[in-house]
Order: C-alpha cells, then structure tokens, then sequence
C-alpha cells in the first residue's frame, strides 16, 4: 500500500519552493516533485533551472489530488478496504454498533472478500446514510465499573465507589 498524500496545508501560500525545497517538505524524492510537474504542477515560469513554483499553485495541486482519489459513499453503501471500493453488504444487512452517544459503526460483510467493513456513522445522519440495509441495533459495550463481574484488579469496596 502506498503512502498517503501529502498534506496540501504544509506549503506557505506567500512563498516560492524549488523542487528540493518541495522534497524536503513533503518528505519525497526529487523525482516525485518533477513527476508532479509533468502531471500538472506549473512552475512560475519555463525556465529550465532553477525550478521555482508558487505555494498557492503547490497547494492547489495537492488538494486537487487528494480530492480526485475520494470515493464518496451512496446511502446503504461501506467502503471494503481490501477490495478497495464501496459495496452495499451481504444480503443487505448491516449492525450499528454505539461508539458515544452520539456516533457508531456501521458493520457489515463484503459480499466479495467476506471480510468485515465498517462505516463511521452519526447517530443524527442514520437514517440519510441506510438506504435500503436492514440494520439491527446492539447496545454499546460495558465499560469495566458497569460489568456484573468487575475486573480482578479493581477493588471496588476499598475506593468506595459502585
């Protein structure tokens, strides 16, 4: 798996960068900034050498990227990570596991790979987000202090609390 893309947001909007200055920002090889060149980086002018580019152009250039290789996600769709596209689950259902109050997973089964995918959810933005998925609702898990059986290393009595 490749690295992720360069944050758009390190590059200064004032300031001209040449392309060890670009390298050495974004952590890449030079080769990588004059490949970004070739695929649409404008330089500041068509000199040869040195290479100077604008910081508003480098940003640009990067969000543009970023945003190209997004993949927003109809409603009743989860994005399957080892397939690397988004699939509506197996037989059409999916479980919606409590993170906060506020916010959960969606969980299903790829019906490619057979492997488990999960969509980030708010509990707000769930019925926008379910199509047509039959989805069963399961209750947050239990923090320690809540179980019926307390940890081994809590000493309940002692501290005072329930």
């Amino acid at each position: 798996m490749g690295k992720r893309l360069p944050n758009p947001k390190l590059a200064k909007k004032h300031r001209n960068y040449s392309v060890s200055e670009i390298a050495a920002l974004y952590k890449v090889h030079k080769n990588t900034v004059l490949a970004w060149r070739e695929a649409g980086l404008a330089p500041i002018d068509d000199r040869r050498k040195p290479l100077l580019f604008l910081g508003t152009a480098l940003s640009a250039f990067l969000e543009s990227k970023r945003l190209k290789n997004k993949c927003p996600l109809r409603p009743g769709q989860i994005y399957c990570v080892a397939c690397r596209s988004a699939k509506e689950p197996a037989l059409g259902m999916a479980e919606y596991v409590p993170l906060t109050a506020t916010t959960g997973n969606l969980r299903g089964l790829c019906p490619t790979c057979e492997r488990l995918i999960h969509r980030r959810v708010s509990r707000i933005n769930l019925t926008t987000i379910l199509g047509q998925l039959e989805v069963t609702f399961t209750d947050a898990p239990l923090r320690i202090r809540e179980g019926v059986d307390p940890s081994v290393n809590c000493d309940f009595e002692a501290t005072g609390t329930k």
